[in-house]
């Protein structure tokens, strides 16, 4: 995510991401075991070309060398890349189309009322597609590629974008007034998750406004908790007394689609929307401290006491789960799995393992915190999927440490193992999961430059994780290795799991990718030298594997003072000598954030998810200032149609047909 100069509201809820972040252990940082490892090794001394050839012969390419040799020379794709800028249009490699299917405010049932942004009501907008669109799945109906669901999830508003009145100038300042009951009702209602039918007609994707299985969840839709933590008396609140029923979701980030075809929806920065004081020496106190809560980054609890902590204490640990839901019918309780613990939660990305069960990655995204994988206890049966519905309520939670051998060790998160014991303050498996922070603290787990999407690939057996960045690392904790102090750009780790095994225990990591312009030499960049320079991309945030294997990553961060270009959908190279090898496909808007992408089965559409257009982008000359409503309805005055100023799913094909990329 970007963060807005100028917003209180908007800088408050992402500060915790870029800022210092809550882990107040010695654990060991990422780049401390990375440049221990490679000084010892004698490797990446800042030159591009060594750390090309780092790349190249690292120990995941030797022990993939067949496979290197098979494809050296050859890029996995053949399209003419975008050139990088900035501007206020998205932008798609030549000889495709880039068309928007779905918009903030688009009405997705028959009886829903036209978006009217200058007259919105919480009524219309639980009834239209919602706010902020961030991960994104596809659900064939019948197998098809051509038809089928769009899920999708909302992970925040932006007031200043979405409310005509509300932003005054102040001494150079932008001023957001205080929420009245409907502006937060309206807020709620945009956030949650949208469930929308689509079909491909004439080469095109249109909406089915009145598909059987649209559905909107919101920050009120009723959930069930699940697992171990729940029902336990720290989950119980005054309108909740048996602790497993809860209202709503938060901050829905990315996501994945499980196996069985449900989606699970990652809640991360929930701690922004809370707000008041705890009791002095309340028993959550530390707790709090570790997540950051409150964040009062929104001003709910002025109106719903559930979110003000002065008042309902146990209400923030019923948020910083893993969502699961059936978007095949619209009637199904969404669950809360908390045997996948409790953090800031990107997504969580699956695979099934050779023995049958099913792990999945998620990544804990703040500064300093930690990679994770559950594996679920029982196994996943393709003949019948109602007996797959409930294997998130069992299995095991795995934290990441990582060694400067080049070896990772996954150490199991389990009450009574190792330090997670009463002597250390939990009683229980249900207090390890609602303090998931501090029992990877316990276990010494790797700090980590903010874990994000994480996605196992199984074509090649390999796992990507996307680290978007930490510039608060110190000097004093590299040395002229990577990652770099004051990591501003990011990088990407590669992970075999031993034996090709996903759900085995200890693996080896690779660093794919340190991000950043490559033609300067202090960034350390490790683009293979064929990176033209529109290829080169800082700060990765969500990737996807398509159906031929190869890794797509979209970004979160760039900008006209940070990199010189928009964010956007770059197609990167893992294999041979064309390893590290990047292309922009898609860019967009100036102040836009690049989320999903998700590819049909077939390859033939991307979809990916254009979140907060206009927002900031001041450092550019042509956008003008301020950068709200007002300003933006004058000189967009198509409003309620334009790309610019309404967060938007874009479907992606090739003209004439074909699959993407090639």
């Amino acid at each position: 995510m970007n963060e807005h100069p100028d917003t209180k509201f908007r800088t408050s809820l992402l500060e915790d991401n870029d800022g210092p972040g809550h882990n107040p252990t010695e654990n060991r940082t990422m780049g401390e075991i990375i440049a221990a490892r490679f000084s010892r090794r004698g490797f990446l001394k800042g030159s591009l070309a060594v750390s090309a050839i780092a790349a190249t012969v690292s120990p995941i390419a030797l022990i993939t060398a067949d496979n290197a040799r098979a494809a050296a020379g050859a890029s996995a794709f053949t399209f003419d890349e975008v050139e990088a800028g900035i501007d206020d249009k998205h932008h798609v490699a030549a000889g495709y189309d880039a068309d928007i299917l779905l918009r903030w405010g688009d009405p997705i049932f028959a009886d829903a009322p036209e978006f009217d942004p200058a007259n919105q009501t919480p009524e219309a907008q639980a009834r239209q597609f919602g706010y902020n669109n961030d991960y994104v799945g596809y659900i064939p109906l019948d197998g098809s590629s051509e038809h089928g669901l769009l899920v999708v999830n909302h992970e925040y508003t932006n007031e200043h974008l979405m409310f005509p009145g509300i932003v005054t100038i102040k001494d150079g300042k932008a001023e957001v007034a205080p929420a009245d009951q409907k502006r937060v009702d309206i807020e709620m209602a945009a956030h949650g998750m949208s469930v929308v039918e689509i079909r491909k007609r004439d080469g095109k994707w249109q909406a089915v406004r009145d598909g059987k299985q649209n559905r909107r969840i919101t920050a009120s839709t009723e959930m069930l908790l699940t697992g171990p933590a729940a029902g336990h008396d720290r989950m119980k609140t005054s309108a909740d007394s048996s602790g497993t029923k809860v209202l709503g979701t938060l901050n829905n980030c990315a996501g994945g689609t499980t196996p069985w075809g449900t989606v699970v929806s990652g809640e991360e920065n929930f701690h922004g929307y809370f707000l008041g004081e705890l009791a002095a020496g309340h028993a959550e106190a530390a707790n709090f401290e570790r997540y950051g809560i409150p964040g009062e980054s929104y001003e709910w609890g002025n109106f719903y006491d559930r979110f003000d902590v002065s008042k309902e204490p146990n209400e923030a640990n019923r948020f910083g789960w893993m969502v699961e839901i059936d978007p095949m019918d619209p009637n199904s309780v969404p669950k809360k799995r908390t045997a996948l613990g409790r953090t800031k939660h990107e997504g969580a990305e699956s695979i099934v393992a050779p023995d049958g069960r099913v792990v999945f990655y998620l990544g804990d995204d703040e500064r300093f915190d930690y990679v994770y994988k559950f594996v679920t206890a029982g196994k996943f049966n393709p003949e019948d999927r109602a007996a797959n519905m409930d294997l998130l309520d069992e299995g095991t939670l795995y934290v990441a440490k990582f060694a400067e051998d080049g070896s990772v060790e996954w150490l199991p998160l389990v009450h009574g193992q190792g330090p997670l014991t009463a002597e250390n303050g939990f009683a229980s498996q249900a207090d390890v999961l609602i303090e998931t922070r501090r029992a990877g603290d316990l276990l010494e787990a790797t700090k980590m430059d903010r874990p994000e999407d994480i996605q196992p690939n199984a074509a090649n057996g390999k796992v990507y994780v996307m680290l978007t960045n930490n510039t608060k690392r110190k000097a004093e904790q590299v040395d002229g290795a990577n990652p770099r102090a004051e990591n501003a750009f990011g990088h990407i780790i590669e992970l075999i799991e031993d034996g090709g095994d996903f759900a085995a225990t200890k693996g080896k990591w690779e660093i794919l990718l340190k991000c950043g312009d490559p033609s300067v030499a202090d960034v350390g960049a490790s683009f293979s030298t064929s990176t033209t320079a529109n290829g080169w991309f800082g700060m990765p945030d969500n990737c996807a594997i398509d159906a031929a294997g190869r890794l797509w990553v979209s970004t979160d961060g760039n900008g006209p003072k940070e990199t010189g270009r928009t964010d956007g959908l770059w197609a990167v190279d893992t294999e041979g000598e064309a390893r590290a090898t990047s292309k922009l496909f898609f860019r967009v808007p100036i102040g836009a954030e690049m989320c999903g992408p998700l590819f049909t089965p077939n390859d033939e559409t991307a979809f990916v998810a254009v979140q907060h257009p206009a927002d900031g982008g001041e450092d550019w000359e042509g956008f003008g200032r301020p950068s709200y409503y007002e300003d933006l309805s004058t000189r967009w005055p198509d409003f309620k149609d334009d790309m610019p100023v309404r967060p938007s799913v874009v479907a992606i094909t090739k003209q004439g047909g074909g699959k993407i990329g090639v």
